[in-house]
């Protein structure tokens, strides 16, 4: 995957850095997240590459800032949950970026999440945490109705990301998902999902995180009630029967 040959991987990162307005520091922490793909033989992503990584993990990851920052301004906690975190998408750029929010980086896989915990130290994150644990398993563990925000990429389809995070969310606070092109009968199944689950879909943003990207949207839902307190249900039943 190519991005533009004539724009060098640091002029792409310095782009990145530029358009979030973020810090010396922050760019150090970025830099080091680059390092952390390309050089741990157990980081679980395929784009390795800081050529593309730039792009494809810091670019996209960021470009919901400004959807981030309104979820977390209207009274709700300043705590985050990544669902799925996996390779530290989008978590670990939004952290870096927003040190004033907390961040739950949640990965059930015992790889995955001793890679971010390696990162999480290198990077000296003092606002991001690993939990090893499935999403359902959370409100369990004290984390219901606990976060402003829940942010979550190349997990699931929406219904069952709408189940994932509803009991998690307080009342006020927002999902936000990261998907490629529009499918009508995919939103139309999260539609349905989230009244269920005391969630109300808001918005679909379309975005551009880098030159010559395409087919990327934010779908943005808001828990508007509390969440049926069956919900959710055991580990795998959201994936296999979703509400929608």
């Amino acid at each position: 995957m190519k991005h533009g040959p004539e724009v060098s991987s640091e002029g792409r990162f310095a782009t990145v850095v530029a358009a979030h307005r973020l810090e010396e520091r922050q760019a150090e922490r970025l830099r080091r997240f680059l390092s952390a793909l390309a050089e741990d033989p157990h980081a679980p992503t395929a784009v390795r590459d800081p050529d593309e990584a730039v792009h494809v993990h810091l670019a996209d990851s960021l470009t919901a800032l400004p959807m981030l920052d309104e979820a977390l301004g209207e009274g709700v906690p300043t705590l985050v949950a990544d669902i799925g975190s996996g390779a530290g998408v989008p978590g670990i750029p939004l952290a870096v970026a927003r040190s004033a929010a907390g961040f739950d980086l949640v990965e059930a896989s015992q790889r995955k999440a001793e890679f971010l915990k390696r990162v999480v130290r290198a990077l000296e994150l003092s606002n991001a945490g690993v939990l090893r644990a499935r999403a359902e398993e959370l409100p369990g563990q004290g984390r219901r109705e606990a976060y402003g925000a829940v942010v979550v990429r190349a997990v699931a389809p929406l219904a069952t990301l709408v189940e994932y995070a509803a009991p998690l969310l307080a009342e006020g606070g927002r999902l936000l998902a990261w998907k490629g092109a529009r499918d009508p009968d995919e939103e139309a199944a999260g539609r349905r999902a989230a009244p269920r689950l005391g969630l109300e879909p808001q918005e679909v943003r379309p975005v551009t995180p880098y030159r010559g990207s395409r087919n990327r949207h934010l779908h943005l839902y808001q828990k508007v009630r509390p969440c049926p307190p069956e919900f959710p249900r055991r580990v795998g039943v959201a994936r296999r029967k979703p509400l929608g």
